[in-house]
């Protein structure tokens, strides 16, 4: 298990230990606490002025152009460091680390500005990359994931999110489409890039967040206490581009969706307003796995552009318990979770617990049923704000702050995204038809959409459809607006008859104790696969329909079965199953 070794030191020890705590704190307080330096002003219509976020929100509201140049580190993070000095932002920090062991980090923006210049030396000069080049970041919740990326941006290199559970198939794939030239793997991960790493010529430096020595690794936090501190951040073009993330389709490997300084660290500013309703006095707590967009969103550019607090906890697998003493414990204003966390955590009797600072909860990845939203709101007297968007798009339809919640839905869109429900010849639905969620483009491409699919034009093109972008997603909008999700059974099924084991399926509708309903699917095996352990062959089932559409589609349940019902004509009778299923025949 990887852990923050800016703190190991400072884990609580026996009285014998005391003078070696302090010994150690003084070597790692010295890296901490250096004078940041850096730019803090940006030349706008050929003027000397600091983007604020006012700025922001009109860039966002297309009330005033895209600036030319803009890198979130220099433009924003360095800016809260200026406004720490001066007293206009609370003594909140900026990043706020446990690990539930009695570790604990905490860096204001001052103190991050001064590790991230150092970290962006050991990136240019240790490993020797340049302005443009690929760093693979493959780490937990530990505060050197948030270190490494606002160091990448510091150096203007491309930074790629990967989640810990990447096996050594995965890393290959990712290191040699992304011609990543870094790596930066923590415990979990680095036998999985030894085991692949030869056949990635483009791979030129192995940096490990380990207590260990690896011949052919670097060190990263030995290389940042010899790191100078002074580093100028590279003034970046707006839409120049800052991170990959590899994001799955119905066929094929996964797609790099690109994303430029401006998409992320501008496009992100309605977010928080509209979505997560944040404040610089703030201290939000987003859980999601730092490999996804949504620990970017959350978890990232969205509380730093409101200077609020980012609160991480490590925990590895998630614990009901630590989840509640966590938020009882601490003080955390925003929550921002999955459906089923929240409904773990209203198994629990929640009045026994204060949440004394908790304001505002929100949710997004899958829908949310009522009877969760109903007992949390009971148990917490708070409301659960449903979200939506994907990796290309970031946050695109809200129930925000204010609006009226309809249980299972994903809310409004969120200004100035114009979502529309089309069909398949790129016109607009009325509300109650089902239709392709789509995103209208202006004559030229918001700047908060993401480039493109790298070295996939070919994808690129197929995900428009005249004016629209396409989501890739089936859905309705009610006559309030609101938009809803629709799981389309053919879409889950096609993604399943891609694995060998599966001859036929029918996906249909479930109950479910927890959830409400979820996908089940029939399958009928290949004849190969009729001696198989049923539990792995639904295991590896599931991960292949997650890697195919989107994870919240997986069949949750899955039956084998010899056959399925048909009509004379051939055609799978779902009504049947469906029917079966919900106790109706």
């Amino acid at each position: 298990m990887a852990v923050c070794y800016f703190h190991t030191c400072m884990r609580r020890q026996a009285p014998l230990g005391i003078m070696k705590i302090v010994s150690c704190y003084q070597v790692f307080r010295s890296i901490w606490l250096t004078r940041p330096a850096g730019r803090f002003f940006h030349i706008v219509s050929g003027l000397c002025a600091p983007l604020t976020l006012a700025d922001f929100e009109a860039i966002n509201l297309c009330k005033r152009p895209l600036p030319e140049n803009f890198n979130f580190a220099g433009d924003v993070l360095d800016q809260w460091s200026q406004k720490e000095k001066t007293g206009e932002r609370p003594a909140n920090p900026a990043l706020w680390w446990v690990n539930g062991k009695g570790d604990e980090v905490k860096w204001s923006f001052g103190e991050l500005g001064s590790l991230s210049r150092k970290a962006a030396n050991v990136l240019t000069k240790s490993c020797g990359l340049e302005r443009g080049d690929r760093v693979a970041v493959v780490l937990p919740r530990i505060p050197e994931w948030w270190l490494v990326n606002v160091a990448c941006m510091r150096a203007g290199l491309v930074f790629i999110p990967g989640t810990t559970q990447l096996t050594a198939k995965d890393m290959l794939y990712r290191l040699q489409a992304s011609k990543a030239k870094c790596v930066v793997a923590s415990e979990e991960v680095i036998p999985a890039v030894e085991a692949i790493a030869s056949e990635c010529p483009h791979l030129k430096a192995k940096l490990q967040v380990s207590p260990h020595s690896r011949q052919g690794w670097l060190s990263l936090q030995e290389l940042l206490q010899a790191a100078s501190e002074e580093h100028s951040c590279v003034e970046t073009a707006s839409q120049e581009p800052t991170a990959i993330y590899f994001t799955s389709g119905t066929t094929g490997f996964p797609k790099m969706a690109l994303h430029s300084h401006s998409s992320l660290g501008i496009g992100c500013t309605i977010t928080g307003r509209y979505w997560l309703d944040l404040k610089s006095s703030d201290v939000i707590w987003s859980t999601s796995d730092t490999g996804w967009i949504k620990a970017a969103i959350c978890a990232f550019f969205t509380p730093w552009l409101y200077g609020a607090c980012v609160f991480v906890h490590q925990m590895s697998r998630f614990d009901t318990d630590i989840f509640l003493d966590t938020l009882s414990t601490y003080p955390i204003t925003t929550l921002c979770s999955v459906p089923t966390v929240y409904r773990m955590l209203v198994q629990k009797d929640l009045k026994r617990y204060k949440f004394k600072k908790l304001q505002h909860c929100t949710t997004s990845g899958e829908p949310m049923n009522s009877e969760v939203l109903e007992q949390w709101k009971m148990q917490t007297g708070l409301d659960l704000h449903e979200g939506y968007g994907q990796t290309e798009t970031g946050v695109i339809c809200v129930s925000g702050r204010g609006d009226k919640i309809k249980p299972g839905s994903m809310g409004k869109p969120v200004p100035p995204q114009d979502v529309q429900i089309i069909d398949e010849n790129g016109h607009t639905l009325p509300p109650g038809k089902e239709g392709d969620i789509a995103v209208r483009l202006t004559s030229t491409r918001p700047f908060y959409l993401f480039s493109k699919y790298e070295d996939n034009p070919e994808k690129t093109a197929a995900v428009m459809r005249g004016n629209f972008y396409l989501t890739g997603d089936r859905g309705v909008m009610d006559s309030d607006g609101y938009f809803w999700y629709r799981i389309g059974p053919f879409e889950v099924e096609n993604a399943l008859m891609e694995h060998p084991a599966v001859v036929e399926t029918a996906v249909v509708s479930s109950p479910d104790p927890v959830r409400g309903e979820v996908v089940k699917a029939f399958v009928v095996l290949s004849a190969p696969f009729k001696s198989s352990y049923p539990e792995e062959l639904i295991l590896e089932l599931q991960a292949h329909v997650k890697k195919s559409t989107a994870p919240y589609k997986y069949p949750r349940k899955v039956e084998f079965v010899q056959q399925l019902p048909k009509t004379p004509t051939g055609k799978i009778k779902r009504d049947l199953l469906r029917d079966r299923e919900w106790g109706r025949t």
